[in-house]
């Protein structure tokens, strides 16, 4: 069921215009607008799930398919073999900026480790 105020359901619907990598029946894999690497995409439920903390046992099939829409879209894109990044962010703390569970894949370059760690000034 889509949130009639959510901007990844509206982008899911084709109400906001996006950057297409993987389309599956369950769900979506958009560009991100604001890439953290050479290759950045979401891959989104195209049901409204708010986030990781809300994902059920129910939701198996859903979470099992963004996997698979990453796996192919990274293949797609020429990054599966060098390697890649999946993240998931939950809350405040994690900078969740839209209340739609979105899986951010990202690759094309090394990456540093840990990610995000900010010294508390």
């Amino acid at each position: 069921m889509a949130m009639a105020d959510c901007l990844f359901c509206k982008i899911v619907a084709g109400e906001i215009p996006s950057e297409e990598v993987v389309s599956t029946e369950h769900t979506f894999a958009f560009f991100d607008i604001s890439p953290a690497a050479p290759i950045h995409f979401l891959v989104v439920p195209r049901r409204h799930i708010t986030n990781a903390s809300h994902v059920r046992g129910s939701d198996g099939v859903v979470l099992a398919e963004m996997f698979t829409a990453a796996q192919a879209g990274a293949v797609a894109l020429g990054i599966a073999d060098g390697g890649y990044r999946l993240v998931f962010n939950v809350g405040d703390h994690a900078l969740n900026s839209v209340p739609h569970l979105h899986m951010h894949v990202l690759g094309g370059q090394q990456m540093g480790w840990p990610p995000g760690i900010d010294p508390i000034a």
